[in-house]
């Protein structure tokens, strides 16, 4: 089962990729920090500070301005994270973020995938407000 979010960002593809890869940008919108660049093969460490949390991603593969594939989630419950990229004519860019890996047996799987939507739509109107109009407080802000 997997759960796929897409977007409209008004800005070119490089733009839109360097975002989550670069550390120094990725807290504008998503997490509080990354501890490096991005890279395929590379375990990267994000926090949310305003929550106390931490997790791992595993980089499975990264081509420049097109995609990010990466795994992440507790011990035998994994999910794969496939992030594209498609420039538009204009230098607007189609965001689409794919997940997969929900079990589709457990007890609040429609939970999971209504959590799950929430946050890459949540995430992913961060990026756009960050990318298009420079608003970088927006991230952390949703409660449950």
């Amino acid at each position: 089962m997997n759960n796929l979010t897409k977007f409209k960002i008004f800005k070119p593809a490089n733009e839109v990729f360097e975002a989550f890869v670069d550390p120094s940008k990725i807290g504008n919108f998503w997490f509080s920090s990354s501890s490096e660049k991005w890279e395929a093969g590379k375990i990267i460490t994000c926090r949310y500070d305003e929550y106390n949390a931490e997790g791992e991603l595993k980089m499975i593969e990264i081509i420049e301005n097109k995609k990010i594939v990466f795994q992440w989630g507790a011990n035998g419950e994994e999910h794969n994270v496939t992030i594209s990229l498609d420039e538009l004519d204009d230098s607007s860019t189609i965001i689409e973020v794919n997940e997969e890996g929900f079990n589709e047996e457990a007890d609040d799987f429609i939970s999971q995938l209504i959590d799950n939507k929430e946050g890459w739509v949540y995430m992913l109107t961060c990026l756009k407000a960050y990318l298009e109009f420079g608003v970088n407080k927006l991230r952390a802000g949703i409660v449950k």
